[in-house]
């Protein structure tokens, strides 16, 4: 089946048409859609399983292709049928409704999730429903319900991987749409408020001091085994111990924005101390994440700094539209994402042993911001290539679905186990907004700030323009026409005058010629499957690696040598963490295998507080041994979150959070590092932290225990092990 795609696919380069050609409908895999706009405005879209009717919106496109514009009266209509006043979840009150006036997040999923919401708005629902879009986030925000933890607004992280939060945390996305409703005053109060305090609590618990980053999980992509190593399912430490590129820009956007916040209310020391962290996280970004081989930021990295040979789409987009990358990285990193002739898949390269959902599949919103990342760095074929696939599979079903096979564009691929997308709702809101995106941003270059800079590809000229010198948009308040240059010598139509009187905006275009990066069509498909764990066996001053065939080995956090079967490693006597992984014959690297670890110290056991004296002066690294049979590995909210207070002869207390997700047997917790001299005797004390029980929200939760039952942040802690790192916890920039 995989080769019969794949050559399909192939096949849609040469054979589909060009976007161009697309003004009543279009071809591809031998599917025809066709669309017909009646006399009363409506439109007829029509494929070979049904059709939809599109009733007249209030506000129209009017293009030379009915294709675009029904497409875009589709989306409203979309939008009209998410727009409800009350929201529901099996896991949230029995699943009985929930009055909100706001947006649910689509048909399969009638409920609010901050990210799904957060993107959404950010990529335009909030210039079409304001209210709607304000009241979701304020649905989102919550304060605290128990009286002994510290008080304040926060962001709440979805139920998700471990018990949710700090194994992830990409809660603050929250900002990047709520940045855009800040002119209700009650509104903008409780942003600045939630803003501050949950930036807080995410220093206090996420933020690693020694790697200058916040640790979690990648944004959206948050079925483990999709995007991380398969070993993951039932192990998720590793990637609450992970950091991820996608979080870390976001982290960054919302740092800059308590920034902006604080100096406008006249609090420069804090807009100051803001500003600090987001520039040191920048520079941490780019020294950590970006790996030169590839010329392309890396999805996530190990809690030591272990490259991983993964990229992803969001997180590349991101780094580039919110200035993270430089001009020549951000020009670089986009030119070298590949893409397929369907789109561009969420995350690369794609797994052979996991089912299509994140991987090897196209998400429409993120296929917007890619878009809206092509016209920052000013890549038309890119920016054609995203509104096309947003177009195309709009088109295909009827409706704009959560997701896409890669290679098809398919709703649905029958590939057994591995079939998919597994799950794919119709009218879901963050891609209704990605086509919102598509007409707003892409063609008529309406951004964010409300500034029009169009950048319009040629290359769609033939599909927008036909015979005709203009096209127009209705938008709320604001009416835009673009009028066509006579000369169009050129890949990119820019804007040369542009004219307002009340609403009405007019731009004169001209045609340019940009450095162009042509689109990356020849990267392999998949990456070889990560090995098993090597094992290690001190021999002396070495350790015997034993390995399962030819491998690359990592250790503590860098490239070291590759092996065949064996081989040897110097020993220190300080922690040694080994992991493996495979090369293929095209050079692309597996993820990771789970790292084994030698010298890792005695286990530390007793009551708490528990003592131990240092045996050398120097680093080290501790963890909790504990089993938290809370709620099952995908979901819920009772990650137990701790903060152990160490107090060692002569030295200022040090403190380091640990987290303990949900497991499924007794495993080892998040880790922290501290220092201690030689012979000083240490008292370790674990204290309450907080988790999303906390939140007086999820009094609401059913789901599991921690909801309407009561808050509940525990976990059995077995023992405690100390492991010495040296005199230096300096990881430098991964190889």
């Amino acid at each position: 089946m995989l080769t019969t795609l794949l050559a399909a696919s192939m096949a849609a380069a040469t054979a589909a048409p060009a976007a161009p050609a697309w003004h009543d409908g279009l071809d591809w895999h031998g599917v025809h859609v066709s669309i017909q706009q009646d006399a009363a405005g409506a439109y007829t879209l029509a494929w070979p399983f049904g059709q939809r009717v599109i009733a007249p919106q209030t506000f129209a496109a009017d293009t030379a292709s009915p294709l675009f514009d029904g497409l875009y009266a589709m989306a409203q209509d979309d939008l009209k049928q998410d727009s409800v006043t009350a929201i529901r979840d099996g896991a949230f009150d029995h699943g009985q409704p929930i009055p909100c006036h706001c947006f649910e997040t689509g048909l399969k999923w009638p409920y609010v999730w901050t990210r799904d919401l957060s993107y959404s708005t950010d990529l335009g629902l909030w210039r079409f429903d304001a209210d709607r879009a304000r009241n979701g986030l304020k649905f989102k925000l919550s304060d605290v319900r128990v009286p002994t933890a510290p008080q304040g607004l926060y962001v709440m992280q979805d139920t998700g991987s471990g018990g949710s939060w700090p194994i992830s945390t990409d809660r603050v996305v929250w900002f990047l749409g709520a940045q855009h409703l800040l002119g209700d005053k009650a509104f903008a109060a409780d942003v600045y408020k939630a803003l501050g305090d949950t930036l807080a609590q995410d220093r206090l618990y996420a933020f690693d001091p020694h790697m200058g980053l916040y640790h979690g999980e990648t944004s959206f992509m948050d079925w483990r085994e999709q995007s991380y190593p398969a070993w993951t399912f039932d192990e998720v430490t590793f990637i609450g111990q992970s950091f991820a590129l996608s979080t870390n820009v976001l982290h960054y956007q919302a740092l800059q924005m308590a920034a902006t916040l604080a100096r406008q209310h006249g609090d420069a020391r804090t807009a100051g101390r803001f500003a600090d962290q987001a520039k040191a996280l920048k520079a941490a970004i780019n020294a950590r994440f970006w790996r030169a081989d590839r010329g392309m930021y890396m999805s996530f990295i190990g809690g030591d700094g272990t490259p991983n040979d993964t990229y992803d789409l969001l997180g590349i987009a991101l780094a580039v539209t919110s200035g993270v990358a430089d001009p020549a990285r951000a020009v670089q990193t986009l030119a070298n994402y590949p893409t397929w002739p369907a789109g561009s898949p969420v995350m690369w390269p794609e797994r052979r042993d996991q089912p299509i959902y994140h991987n090897r599949a196209i998400w429409p919103f993120v296929s917007a911001y890619a878009m809206r990342a092509a016209r920052d760095v000013d890549q038309p074929a890119r920016i054609a290539h995203e509104i096309e696939s947003i177009m195309r599979g709009a088109s295909l079903y009827g409706s704009n679905l959560e997701n896409y096979e890669l290679l098809t564009q398919g709703q649905h691929v029958d590939e057994g186990k591995l079939s998919g997308p597994v799950v794919n709702s119709p009218r879901q809101l963050w891609s209704v907004a990605a086509y919102m995106a598509a007409v707003t941003e892409g063609v008529f270059g309406l951004e964010p700030d409300g500034k029009l800079v169009p950048k319009l590809p040629t290359s769609l000229v033939p599909m927008l323009f036909g015979d005709r010198d203009s096209i127009s948009l209705a938008l709320p308040g604001r009416h835009i026409t673009l009028i066509l240059p006579k000369m169009r010598d050129g890949n990119l139509l820019v804007a040369d005058r542009i004219t307002t009187k009340g609403d009405a905006t007019t731009v004169q275009l001209k045609a340019i010629t940009v450095k162009d990066a042509p689109l990356r069509t020849d990267a392999p498909l998949f990456a070889p499957e990560a090995p098993p764990a090597p094992a290690l066996a001190a021999d002396g001053k070495t350790w015997k690696v034993q390995a399962h065939g030819k491998v690359r080995l990592y250790v503590n956090g860098h490239r070291a040598e590759t092996i065949d079967g064996s081989g040897t490693l110097p020993r220190s006597g300080d922690l040694t963490c080994v992991s493996a992984t495979r090369v293929g014959d095209d050079g692309l690297e597996s993820l990771h295998s789970p790292a084994v670890c030698g010298d890792e110290g005695q286990p530390v056991d007793g009551s708490w507080p528990r003592h131990w004296t240092a045996p050398a002066s120097g680093n080290f690294r501790v963890s909790l041994n504990y089993s938290n049979d809370h709620g099952p590995i995908n979901t819920g909210i009772t990650a137990a979150v701790k903060m152990l207070a160490i107090r060692c002869d002569g030295a200022t207390e040090q403190r380091v959070p640990i987290v303990m997700p949900h497991s499924v047997r007794e495993q080892r917790s998040t880790w922290g590092e501290f220092s201690a001299r030689a012979g000083a005797a240490c008292t370790f004390t674990l204290e309450d932290g907080f988790n999303m029980s906390y939140l007086s929200h999820f009094a609401h939760y059913t789901g599991g225990v921690g909801g309407s039952d009561g808050p509940l942040n525990a976990a059995d802690v077995k023992g405690m092990v100390i492991a010495p790192l040296g005199a230096s916890t300096d990881k430098g920039t991964p190889r």
